[in-house]
Formats: C-alpha cells, sequence, structure tokens
C-alpha cells in the first residue's frame, strides 16, 4: 500500500487538473442551454473537491516518482479519467447503464472512436462536444500534456513519458528536457488541430461540426456528430481534408519537428517509415479500387475516392466511414484491417504494433533467411541507416508475439460470449488498435450497443491494453514489479 500511496497523491494533482479540462464542456453547455449544465458542472465540482480532499490526505506521502511508479500512475490515470469522463454521460440520461456510460468514454479517451450511442444528430451538442473532446485529449495523450505540467506541481515526469509515448526506443528524446518535448508537442498538435478546423469550415461543414471532427480527425479518435458518419456529408472536398489530416496524424511526431525547421517535405520521404506507409497506402488503394470496379461495386471514379478514404481512415486507425464497407468484398475489407494492426508510425497517434516494429520484424527474419545460405556473414540490420541491436529486436519480437496472442485470447474470449467470428475478430482488432469500426454486428452500419455488457467489458479491456501498448499494463500484475 506504501507503494501506492505516493502514486495517489500526484493522481490527486492531475485530477485536480482534470477538472479544471472540464470547464470548457461547462462554458459550452452554458452557452447552448441543452440541459447539461448541470451534469458538467457537477462532475468538474465533485472531481476537485474529491482530488483536493485525496492530495491533504496523502500530503505526508508527497516524493519524486521512481520509473517504475510511472506504469502504475499511467494504468490508474487512464482508468481514473475514464471513470470522470464516464460520469456526464451517466447522468445526463436515465436509462444508460454505467457499462455503457465508461465504455464510451474509454473508447473516447483512447481514440478508439467505437460508440454505443445512437440518434446522434440530435445529441445534445455539449455531449458531442465532450466526446470529441476525450478524443483529443487522448490523442496525444493526456499523459505528455501532464508531462508538461508535472514539474510545476514537483513531479518529474520523464517516467510517465516512457510509459505512454509508443515506440521501438523509448529512450530517445526530441528535445534535452522531456518538458520542453511535451509542449512543443502539444503546439504541433494544436496548430494542426486548427488547420483542420479551418479547412473543414471551408470544405462546407458548420463551425460546430468543424471544431468536432477537427479534433477527432487529427487525433485519429473517429468520433462522429452524426449516425452515418463522414457519409452524411457526401462531399469529396470533405473526405479529401480528412484524408489528408488523417495521414498527417498517423506520421511520427519527429517528421512534423523536422519539416517545420528544415521548411521542407523532404523529411516525410527521407524517413524510412513514413515513406514505407506511404507506399502501401497508395498500392493498397490502387489494388482496392480497381478491384471494387472490376467487381461492379462503383465506377472507377468512386471507386478510387471511396478506397482512398475508408483505406486511410481505417489503415490508419481513424475509424471513419463514407460508406457501409461492411458490404465490400471480404478479401477488401480483411486487407483494410490487416493493414490497421502495422500502418501508423511510431511516435503518432496511430494503435498497432506500429510500422517500425514490422520493419524492424521483417528485416530479422531476412537477415535470418541470409544466415542460412552464408552462416558467417556478418550483416547489420538498419532502419533510417540506425543499426537495431539483437536486444531492441527481440523486444519487438516478444511485444509482436504477446500483440497477437491478445488478439486470440480476446477474439476467442467475444467468440465463447456468443458473438459471430467475423464481428469478434474485428471487434478485437478494431479496439485494440484504437481503429473503432469493425465488420458484422459492429461495422459502419451498426454500432456497439448491440453487444452485451460482458462483451462490452471485454473491449474496454482491449483498447486500454492497445493504447497503453500491452506491456504498461501486463507489467502490473507481475510478482516482481510490486517487490523491492
Amino acid at each position: 500500500m506504501y507503494k501506492v500511496i505516493p502514486i495517489v497523491h500526484v493522481l490527486s494533482k492531475l485530477g485536480m487538473l482534470y477538472a479544471f479540462v472540464l470547464m470548457l464542456p461547462t462554458l459550452v453547455s452554458y452557452l447552448y442551454r441543452d440541459g447539461t449544465f448541470t451534469v458538467f458542472a457537477g462532475t468538474a465540482c465533485v472531481t476537485l473537491v474529491g482530488s483536493v480532499l485525496i492530495w491533504l490526505a496523502t500530503l505526508k506521502y508527497d516524493r519524486e516518482l521512481r520509473p517504475r511508479d510511472g506504469f502504475t500512475l499511467v494504468f490508474m490515470l487512464w482508468l481514473g479519467f475514464a471513470a470522470i469522463s464516464s460520469m456526464p454521460f451517466y447522468l445526463y440520461f436515465p436509462t444508460i447503464s454505467y457499462t455503457d456510460a465508461f465504455f464510451e468514454a474509454m473508447s473516447g479517451l483512447t481514440t478508439t472512436g467505437a460508440t454505443v450511442f445512437s440518434s446522434l444528430d440530435t445529441l445534445a451538442p455539449t455531449l458531442n462536444f465532450w466526446r470529441h473532446m476525450m478524443n483529443w485529449l487522448g490523442g496525444m495523450g493526456i499523459i505528455v500534456l501532464a508531462v508538461a505540467i508535472l514539474p510545476m506541481l514537483g513531479v518529474g515526469g520523464t517516467q510517465l513519458f516512457k510509459a505512454e509515448i509508443p515506440g521501438i526506443d523509448k529512450d530517445s528524446k526530441m528535445a534535452p528536457r522531456i518538458s520542453q518535448t511535451a509542449k512543443r508537442l502539444w503546439l504541433v498538435y494544436m496548430v494542426f488541430t486548427a488547420l483542420t478546423c479551418l479547412a473543414l469550415k471551408w470544405a462546407g461543414m458548420s463551425w460546430f461540426d468543424a471544431i468536432c471532427h477537427a479534433m477527432s480527425t487529427f487525433a485519429l479518435g473517429g468520433f462522429s456528430t452524426h449516425d452515418n458518419s463522414i457519409a452524411f456529408f457526401n462531399s469529396p472536398t470533405i473526405e479529401a481534408v480528412i484524408t489528408v489530416a488523417t495521414i498527417l496524424g498517423g506520421i511520427n511526431f519527429a517528421n512534423h519537428f523536422a519539416i517545420a525547421r528544415e521548411k521542407s517535405l523532404k523529411p516525410y520521404w527521407r524517413d524510412e517509415e513514413s515513406r514505407m506507409m506511404l507506399l502501401i497506402l497508395l498500392s493498397s488503394i490502387v489494388v482496392a479500387a480497381l478491384y471494387l470496379w472490376h467487381k461492379g461495386y462503383y465506377a472507377l471514379p468512386d471507386a478510387f475516392r471511396y478506397a482512398a478514404f475508408n483505406f486511410v481512415s481505417i489503415g490508419l486507425a481513424n475509424g471513419f466511414a463514407s460508406v457501409d464497407f461492411g458490404q465490400w468484398p471480404l478479401l477488401v475489407t480483411l486487407w483494410m484491417f490487416f493493414l490497421v494492426n502495422v500502418l501508423a508510425n511510431t511516435g503518432s497517434m496511430g494503435g498497432g504494433i506500429k510500422l517500425a516494429r514490422a520493419i524492424v520484424l521483417a528485416k530479422f527474419s531476412l537477415r535470418e533467411v541470409s544466415l542460412l545460405l552464408h552462416p558467417s556473414a556478418v550483416r547489420n540490420v538498419k532502419v533510417n541507416k540506425r543499426s537495431i541491436s539483437e536486444r531492441t529486436a527481440m523486444a519487438v519480437m516478444a511485444f509482436i508475439f504477446v500483440y497477437f496472442m491478445t488478439v486470440v485470447v480476446f477474439t476467442l474470449g467475444l467468440l465463447a460470449s456468443g458473438l459471430d467470428f467475423i464481428s469478434a475478430l474485428t471487434a478485437t482488432i478494431a479496439c485494440i488498435t484504437n481503429a473503432g469500426s469493425g465488420l458484422g454486428q459492429i461495422g459502419p452500419a451498426h454500432n456497439y450497443a448491440s453487444l452485451s455488457d460482458v462483451q462490452k467489458w471485454m473491449c474496454t479491456i482491449v483498447m486500454l491494453l492497445g493504447r497503453l501498448e500491452i506491456f504498461t499494463v501486463f507489467i502490473l500484475f507481475t510478482p516482481a514489479y510490486w517487490k523491492k
């Protein structure tokens, strides 16, 4: 217990911060007068008072966190923030279960975009705004925001950053100080979100829709203000804007820094990971479009339009849909759901194993084949001209193994609970990659409302595992972690 109390103390400080974050939807509710003011103001006040009381009760346990404490704090923070974020839904809807409210909140904060709500077109504007704001906060990672604030709270943030930020090499930093890095990340994040918002308004959205979709687009969140998602607008211009913003959201943020520094687009192509992502996306879109045209689903221009948008959206774990791709040939959709596991870049808002890990695995596999022919040969594996150590390769392989075993176990769990195979498999993939939309019962023409409570809780667990990259959670359940 003495190990957890200092972490709870830090959590109380972050809870106070989150209470002030809740003031923004409270202000929106006051402006719209849509009947949600009391639930948001009440949630913010209870969160603030509760956090202050916990802070006072644990004040004597205040200390600098150890590196291993970061894992516990990350896990508890995501659970705590999801619990707080769920309260406006639970308090506003008289018939909603807490399972549904928590599922929606976790889906928002993990940028999964899976929803249990219908009639989104007539949903109270503030609740829609809050759903998209959760997407936006979770996109970069609430932890990274906290890292920029934690020094002011008297808590070092490096250990948190390592636990939350995705990638192969978590020790590499883009700035000398971690707080400086986090602040720069958020600056770029806000600039891109603002530009996306202006572009969507120019493309024909209302200001409210543009703000909401900008927050969920660049964060790769997938929430929409309409039941039909992007298909509601039926606008190639809007789809083009979202496609570009999604690609930018799926690229390593280090490349965005490089672009700003060099004032050139060359870093995007120079980086092996982003170059591979663009090539895979382009070739997949071309082949899928030609296949859909050949099978008579669409005319050739429409085939390219729908294939481009949905392959980018699903492949990079955004989750928007411009058409019911559940009606497409299974070959096309399964390839799309395979891509979502590997396509997003390290250091982006995307989920899955990340393309860098897939590249490392592929290159080491080819090296092993080569060594079978030439056992005495010395072959270094390089990614972006950096040699990859054997230790890193083993870590990558271990992660990929655990990742796919997690997919298998939870798919079997959903099957055991009564879900059909396609729905179970794609629901697991959609949740662990934080893509949201699946096939079958949870396809783009449906949502997760039809799932049982047990199935929803399993999906919620998978969302969290996917967002925190599995090991961050699994390490908490090892006896060695809790030993001195």
